[in-house]
């Protein structure tokens, strides 16, 4: 089989979802191929970009060895209860483990009506899957758990949104697509034995070392809540502002999922967030971590029934797995600010430090990504992949921290060299700029996919910095800043 298909979650069947081929498009060509992941997943990428392959990843055909479904839901949408989700506008495809033995789940999104659309078209359009190929991607390169873009696909076809768009469908690559509203569709059911089939089954998938635990739901409680700390903290520092942190959009397997109203932060603020319909501003960069927390909270929630029988206990076993949140968020934000600012570790000392920092960036509205650029080239001045920080220009808040940070690097052992590559590999060059993305977007949907392939590309290794590449580098100048994005839905 071109694609080596293999499909244990389509094999649990009904309720978990509903089997669903998807819609044939008018005139599909396709944009790009992802050739690395590809052969990854043990896919010809030739064979991906032939017309077959291009009629599997429109929805015009369905491999050999594809069992399509449209899987089953639930979520909290900006804090309100919708007990009934589902796949509206993606197909599962299937799965194939790779040559490391992962299982990767084949999704195609925007690829037409399912039995869980609520009226909609199903369909995406251009802008929403090139951003989530560039982001995506990116998000990877930059060492962020994510799921990935293996192909867009252009449609031939029209969708209307706030006007009529072009269309297209993208190949998503997750670990899983198992939510934590998953888990709330089933619970707000009271289908209990639907719960332990997801719990086994995911615990068999993501967390194997637990399967034989005691208190399964449990564990798979407290090792969600671990991954999901280590992933937010990933998102801060690196100055990423999700947009719409909705249950359904919290993957029990840890990865980042819906590229929608996102963008990485320019000008440090901690109320900065870019979500065109997050009116109240509950997903702003400095809310993530919290609202991490409060879905966490929801996925207990569902779980209680199998944590305990007794309620009360459950609740209580549930609690004490719920305050490990706030310590291993901390940790592993510590673990990797130390790294940004060149340092060994984290000491208590350095927490004022980074509050100085951070007060510094957001009086003098510096951009996140090129001040911590910055101090990575004052470490070792003219040395290999230096360049970046010559684009920054420091305020007056951060030159009088400077001395803080310099006096505190004295204290650190190692050769500025070591030190130079460290805070190189923490902060990248290059991030998916957002006004970029979109001046790649109305290319797009002009034709002319030339910014698109560059900007995926360049961004494939974001540390490394060349001088050609500089108008990448660069923040949006007044005229071009995009502060409000959208979903596509």
């Amino acid at each position: 089989m071109p694609i080596p298909f293999d499909n244990s979650f389509a094999a649990l069947g009904s309720p978990f979802s509903t089997a669903q081929e998807p819609d044939p498009v008018k005139d599909p060509s396709l944009i790009r191929i992802n050739d690395r992941l590809a052969t990854q997943l043990g896919i010809d990428p030739q064979w991906l970009g032939s017309q077959e392959g291009i009629e599997v990843l429109s929805g015009n055909r369905v491999a050999e060895g594809s069992n399509p479904v449209a899987a089953a839901y639930a979520g909290h949408q900006f804090g309100h209860f919708n007990p009934q989700l589902g796949d509206g506008r993606a197909v599962l495809l299937g799965e194939v483990v790779d040559q490391h033995q992962h299982r990767y789940d084949l999704q195609l999104k925007g690829s037409g009506r399912t039995d869980w659309s609520r009226g909609g078209d199903g369909r995406s359009p251009l802008g929403p899957v090139l951003r989530e190929y560039i982001v995506s991607e990116a998000m990877a390169a930059l060492g962020v758990p994510t799921t990935r873009a293996l192909a867009a696909v252009a449609t031939g076809e029209r969708v209307m949104r706030d006007g009529i768009e072009p269309g297209a469908v993208l190949t998503r690559v997750a670990s899983s697509h198992l939510r934590v509203g998953t888990m709330q569709y089933f619970a707000a059911r009271e289908d209990r034995q639907s719960l332990a089939t997801l719990v086994s089954y995911i615990l068999k998938r993501h967390y194997a070392d637990k399967v034989a635990a005691e208190k399964p739901a449990l564990e798979l409680l407290e090792a969600v809540i671990a991954a999901q700390a280590r992933l937010i903290a990933r998102w801060q520092l690196l100055g990423f502002v999700h947009g719409v942190m909705n249950t359904d959009n919290m993957l029990l397997c840890g990865e980042t999922v819906d590229y929608g109203p996102c963008a990485f932060m320019e000008e440090f603020h901690p109320e900065t967030l870019f979500s065109s319909i997050d009116q109240q501003g509950r997903y702003a960069y400095c809310n993530q971590p919290g609202i991490a927390q409060w879905n966490l909270a929801r996925l207990a929630e569902a779980l209680l029934p199998l944590i305990n029988d007794d309620t009360d206990a459950a609740v209580e076993e549930a609690k004490n797995a719920l305050s490990q949140f706030t310590p291993l968020f901390e940790e592993a934000y510590q673990e990797g600010l130390a790294k940004k600012l060149g340092l060994e570790g984290f000491t208590e000392t350095d927490i004022a430090l980074a509050d100085g920092l951070f007060a510094a960036l957001q009086e003098d509205q510096a951009d996140f990504t090129l001040a911590f650029r910055f101090l990575a080239d004052e470490i070792n001045p003219g040395g290999p992949n230096t360049g970046a920080g010559a684009l920054f220009k420091p305020g007056q808040k951060l030159l009088e921290w400077l001395p803080l940070w310099a006096q505190r690097q004295q204290a650190e052992a190692g050769r500025a060299e070591e030190k130079q590559a460290r805070m190189f590999a923490a902060n990248p060059a290059f991030i998916p700029r957002n006004h970029l993305i979109q001046r790649a977007i109305e290319e797009g949907e002009a034709g002319d996919y030339g910014l698109f392939h560059r900007l995926v590309t360049r961004l494939e290794n974001p540390a490394h910095y060349t001088v050609a590449d500089s108008d990448l580098a660069l923040p949006a100048q007044p005229q071009e800043k995009v502060m409000r994005t959208f979903c596509g839905t």
